[in-house]
C-alpha cells in the first residue's frame, strides 16, 4: 500500500468547534482535492476531480473501464504532473471506438422492467455478466467489513473520503481511498491491471452507497460480491440482478442485508 500516512493528502486549516456550551480555536486535517485533466493521444479527454495520491492507477483503470485500454500492455506512455494537474496518455493502437464513444448517451429498457435506465454507450460494450463459484457466509462479509473500517484512518481523521478494498481468504488485498466513489474503483481496478492481481475471486468491500454506476464498475471488473457499508439504490439492484451481482447493504454493527444473488452467501 503506497499511501500508510493518513495525513498525506490533506491540509490543516483554521476551525472553530463547538461542543455543546464549549467553544475551541483549533486546526484539523482537510481532504486535498486535485483537478486532473487526461490528454488522451494528444487530445483532452476528460477532468476528473480525485483526491492525492495513485493517479497511475486512477487513470488506468479509468481507461480500462471505459474499454479505452483492453490490458496494461494498451498503454504505450503514461505520465503524471500532479503539480499541473495534467496526465498524458499514449496508447499504443492510437484512437479507439471506445474513444469516440466517450460520454455518448446510451439508453435502454432496464432488467425487462419497461422502464428506461442510462447508459453511457462505453457502459454498453464493456459491462458483463459475471459468473463466479464463490461463496461467503455473512460472518466473513461482516468481518470484511470491519477490515475496511479499521485500514480507513484517513477517513477517521477527516470523514472527506471513501474507501474500498479487493478482500479474499480472510484479509485485505489492496486498498484504496479518494474523495470521488468511482475513483476509488478506478484505483482498485488500475492496480489490478499494473500489478497482475486478479480480481474474479476477489470481493469488493466499500465503505459507500452502491449506486447503479458502481454497479457497471463492479461488473466490469469482473468481481461477484460487493459487501458495502451503506444502501444499494434500485436502479443498482435492477443492473445487479441482470448482471450476476451479489450486493450486500449495511454491512456493519454485526449486521447486514443481501438483495441480490443470495445464493453466494452460505445460510441465504
Amino acid at each position: 500500500m503506497r499511501n500508510t500516512d493518513p495525513l498525506k493528502g490533506t491540509a490543516q486549516y483554521q476551525v472553530v468547534k463547538f461542543r455543546g456550551a464549549d467553544v475551541t480555536n483549533t486546526e484539523e486535517p482537510v481532504v486535498e482535492e486535485l483537478p486532473l485533466t487526461i490528454y488522451l493521444n494528444g487530445k483532452e479527454l476528460v477532468t476528473m476531480l480525485a483526491a492525492y495520491g495513485e493517479e497511475d492507477y486512477l487513470v488506468t483503470g479509468f481507461l480500462a473501464t471505459e474499454g479505452i485500454i483492453q490490458n496494461i500492455k494498451d498503454i504505450k506512455s503514461l505520465d503524471v504532473d500532479v503539480l499541473q494537474g495534467i496526465i498524458h496518455v499514449t496508447t499504443a493502437s492510437g484512437e479507439t471506438v471506445a474513444e469516440k464513444m466517450f460520454l455518448k448517451r446510451y439508453l435502454t429498457a432496464c432488467c425487462g422492467k419497461g422502464r428506461s435506465a442510462f447508459y453511457f454507450a462505453n457502459d454498453v460494450l464493456t459491462a458483463k455478466t459475471v459468473d463466479s463459484e464463490i461463496k461467503l457466509t455473512a460472518q466473513q462479509a461482516m468481518a470484511y467489513s470491519e477490515m475496511l473500517e479499521s485500514a480507513s484512518a484517513t477517513f477517521r481523521l477527516t470523514g472527506g473520503v471513501h474507501g474500498g478494498a479487493l478482500a479474499a481468504e480472510g484479509k485485505l488485498v489492496c486498498w484504496s481511498q479518494d474523495i470521488g466513489r468511482h475513483n476509488v474503483f478506478d484505483k482498485l481496478y488500475g492496480r489490478c491491471l499494473i500489478e497482475g492481481i486478479s480480481t474474479h475471486d476477489k470481493v469488493l468491500v466499500f465503505s459507500g452507497r452502491v449506486s447503479s454506476e458502481i454497479i457497471l464498475k463492479v461488473s466490469k471488473m469482473n468481481i461477484s460480491i460487493i459487501i458495502a457499508r451503506s444502501a444499494p439504490t434500485s436502479l443498482a439492484l435492477d443492473m445487479a440482478e441482470e448482471l450476476g451481482v451479489t450486493v450486500i447493504g449495511f454491512a456493519r454493527e454485526e449486521r447486514l442485508n443481501v438483495y441480490t444473488h443470495a445464493e453466494r452467501i452460505i445460510g441465504c
